[in-house]
């Protein structure tokens, strides 16, 4: 496939296009932006489909233009959001800056001859305004009944929260950013989720009042479920992608988890693999034969390797290994050792572990969210300590039920555990 907007399309990369045109526009390279405000210090996976278009874009020789919203950060984008984000200061915005930068650097191919990424910060071209200038330059150019009916500003009023002036203005900053990016840079499209098509589209308004044509938008769906909420979420929390956030065992554990309903489409948006073997996949599914999970594992590792590299999913591929039910023989002090860091943990004390029943224990440690629960867990087979099947409620914890007498590991199923390391 020779057009990238084709190709995208066709991997449901694509939710809506403003300006047509951009279709025949992108048989020859062009420069696209997407940009990532520095809200925390690691981007999750939320943000990673944006992260694949525009490696998508490279891919088909078009630059790719990463915005870090130095500025926008201080402001909070309303979009697809209930209540106002926390204010962040200065140093932390850096700070996040800094961590997020890097991370594009397992995306992004920053050796390629020709289109080779760029990476700005849009605090570079606000700091340079004052506030009368901005309104004055800027603000005059936007209509405010305009941007009361954003559906983004409109869901925000009816609220019991409210929108402040503060977010309400950060579609004037955002357009702004467009501007500045296709007089400076050129960068001619800007894509983002669909939850950002009301800034694109203003971005587009205002680089027409301001007398220059040539500007397109691409939006992508957000990363949703079935069931239609949001993916990236777990009982543990958010799945980010720094390491130190979120381990490459429990990332990769994440998407052996996606379901059935999901993982065609998200194999399809998130990994290179051809749509060919996509397909593949999606018809030996259907077959009576089909061993499950066997797509999911495929996915988990590409995504893995990803993020964290041939190094990251070798170790994700052996804590897993080490972890699955009847793994005994992989037990032992110097592998939970070396995984501890790798899978969710929690140190106790001695006497906070031997003599405790496994139904309190796994509660205490945040396996279960309740005793019933556990309760159910144990009746239903999917409890499990050092990979054996627990069958009695009243199950208690002793001493040479620690391995090496530091470690247990206790399970909630096949999949969710939680190591425990036991000290004096």
């Amino acid at each position: 496939m020779s057009n990238i907007i084709e190709c995208l399309k066709e991997r449901g990369l694509v939710e809506s296009i403003a300006n047509e045109t951009l279709i025949a526009r992108a048989e020859n390279p062009l420069k696209v932006y997407i940009g990532f405000d520095p809200t925390a210090d690691s981007l999750h996976i939320g943000n990673l489909v944006g992260m694949i278009v525009l490696r998508w874009f490279q891919k088909y020789g078009h630059t790719p233009v990463v915005i870090l919203g130095g500025a926008t950060a201080r402001i909070g984008d309303p979009s697809g959001k209930s209540v106002e984000r926390p204010l962040l200061d200065q140093s932390t915005i850096i700070y996040n800056t800094t961590r997020i930068r890097r991370q594009f650097e397992s995306i992004l191919d920053f050796f390629h001859r020709t289109a080779r990424p760029i990476i700005l910060n849009n605090d570079d071209w606000f700091a340079q305004f004052s506030l009368v200038d901005f309104l004055r330059d800027v603000g005059k150019h936007f209509r405010v009944g305009t941007m009361l009916a954003k559906e983004m500003v409109r869901s925000r009023i009816d609220s019991e929260e409210g929108i402040s002036f503060t977010e309400f203005s950060y579609q004037l900053l955002q357009s702004y950013d467009f501007y500045h990016l296709i007089s400076h840079f050129g960068v001619e499209v800007q894509a983002g989720g669909s939850d950002q098509w009301g800034n694109i589209v203003s971005g587009i308004d205002l680089i027409r009042k301001l007398g220059k044509e040539g500007a397109y938008g691409l939006t992508f769906p957000l990363l949703t479920r079935s069931d239609g909420k949001k993916f990236g979420k777990t009982e543990e929390g958010t799945v980010w992608l720094a390491a130190d956030r979120c381990s490459p065992y429990q990332f990769y554990q994440y998407f052996i988890r996606i379901p059935d309903a999901d993982v065609i489409r998200m194999m399809r948006m998130l990994t290179f693999l051809e749509m060919d073997e996509i397909r593949q996949y999606e018809a030996n599914m259907a077959q009576p034969d089909y061993i499950p999970n066997t797509v999911q594992k495929r996915l988990a590792e590409e995504l893995t390797r990803l993020i964290h590299g041939d190094e990251g999913l070798a170790k994700a591929i052996k804590v897993t290994e080490g972890a699955a039910p009847g793994a005994a023989s992989a037990l032992s002090v110097e592998s939970f050792r070396e995984i501890a860091q790798d899978m969710p943990s929690m140190r106790l004390t001695e006497g906070e572990v031997v003599g405790q029943k496994f139904i309190d224990l796994s509660v205490k440690i945040g396996l279960l969210p309740s005793k019933g629960e556990a309760l159910r867990l144990i009746q239903n087979g999917g409890a499990y300590l050092n990979n054996e099947k627990i069958e009695d409620p009243q199950f208690r914890i002793e001493k040479e039920h620690l391995i090496g007498g530091e470690y247990l590991l206790m399970g909630a199923g096949k999949k969710k555990k939680m190591l425990v390391s036991v000290h004096d």
